[in-house]
């Protein structure tokens, strides 16, 4: 069978910004920039106030059509127009069987297109994983059951999550969103270091004081302060939080390596680099406890082989899951399933809201602190 067409869809979307500050996507309050697009009050970076992506499909010869998704949180049309003028060019008209080595063979010719270039991250990299989640789509359709099962006859049906960001503008309103949460089954959390680290620390505590066997995480978003780091990692491992997300800037290899180093505080990084090449530098160092791909980022093949990296290495996977439609959602769980060294998946109760507003069916249910994917009872149902 081949490749007959390979389309490429922005998405923008409304959503309601207030809702959502506090979570994936956007975890400070904007302000400044141009339209859509603000700055985060708290260090420069740009979100956008809609809900952004870009969806792939692919469709072979006899009509079997798979959906991918792009992590495009900001201009989804420049992934887009990469699937359109350079991956759809590389693999349409190629061979296609549902079986990781021919998968693979794709991923290496699309990436084969720019690589000599320089383009071997960001958009280029955001583009192909759109693609390469519709051509494991099509595998799972081709053989007939979910694709956890595709990848791993051995996989999970439950896949425990944690919940991804705390929304309030106190610490009593987190409170009480961790709560309702913790009320559902969920016991590992995930807070946002905004601007005040006190503040944080405050709620670290008074959650270990609320809540029997919680567990927190904090995501630094790049910006602990530059002149405190270190002193504040080691506030958060004499408070033995679960993992300390990306607390410098993302090219700052041996920043990350003092951290860890001066602190033991347990370090999870991956959202920011697509490929094994780009992980290689934190692996190396031996400083990680946690990776974290984004699979509208990775895909599903390069995720595959950082979590083979992961697994030699002694580190745990746990997909990152930010602003994603149906085809990421699904394909984060499904693939955390499959994965042996994979504790949980990332759980943002708004970002799962939005997107399964456009699934004809959700390829999931929340229940007891686990995603219990509605493709575990022997059928396979199309998220798009």
């Amino acid at each position: 069978m081949r490749i007959e067409s390979v389309e490429a869809f922005p998405v923008r979307l409304k959503r309601d910004q207030r809702g959502v500050t506090g979570g994936a996507g956007s975890p400070h309050r904007l302000s400044g920039g141009r339209g859509a697009y603000q700055w985060s009050q708290h260090y420069p970076a740009l979100y956008s106030t809609e809900f952004e992506s870009c969806l792939v499909r692919v469709r072979l010869k006899d009509g079997t059509t798979g959906w991918g998704e792009a992590q495009a949180p900001l201009a989804p049309g420049v992934a887009a127009e990469i699937v359109r003028s350079l991956l759809a060019v590389a693999i349409e008209g190629e061979a296609y069987a549902p079986d990781a080595a021919t998968i693979l063979r794709l991923w290496e010719r699309m990436y084969a297109t720019m690589r000599v270039r320089g383009q071997t991250g960001g958009f280029m990299l955001d583009a192909m994983a759109g693609v390469d989640l519709a051509l494991w789509d099509i595998a799972a359709q081709m053989h007939g059951e979910p694709l956890r099962y595709v990848l791993n006859p051995e996989a999970r049906q439950q896949v425990p999550a944690y919940v991804s960001g705390t929304p309030g503008r106190t610490v009593g309103e987190k409170l009480e969103f961790v709560g309702e949460w913790y009320e559902a089954g969920f016991r590992v959390f995930k807070l946002y270091f905004e601007s005040d680290f006190d503040v944080l620390l405050e709620q670290i505590d008074r959650m270990k004081d609320a809540f029997d066997d919680v567990e927190v995480a904090v995501d630094a978003l790049w910006h602990l302060p530059e002149d405190r780091a270190v002193e504040c990692a080691a506030e958060l491992a004499e408070r033995r939080v679960l993992w300390l997300e990306c607390p410098l800037m993302p090219e700052d290899v041996e920043g990350h390596v003092e951290l860890v180093s001066e602190t033991g505080v347990r370090l999870a990084l991956g959202e920011s680099y697509r490929t094994r090449y780009e992980a290689r530098p934190f692996f190396d160092r031996e400083i990680l406890t946690y990776w974290q791909p984004d699979l509208g980022r990775s895909g599903i093949t390069e995720t595959l082989e950082l979590a083979r990296m992961a697994r030699k290495a002694g580190v745990a996977i746990v997909p990152h899951v930010s602003i994603a439609m149906p085809p990421q959602l699904n394909a984060a769980v499904e693939v955390a399933a499959a994965l042996g060294n994979c504790p949980m998946c990332e759980f943002n109760p708004s970002v799962v809201e939005m997107a399964n507003r456009y699934a004809d069916e959700p390829g999931f249910v929340i229940g007891a602190g686990c995603y219990e994917p509605a493709l575990i009872h022997n059928r396979v149902e199309r998220a798009i």
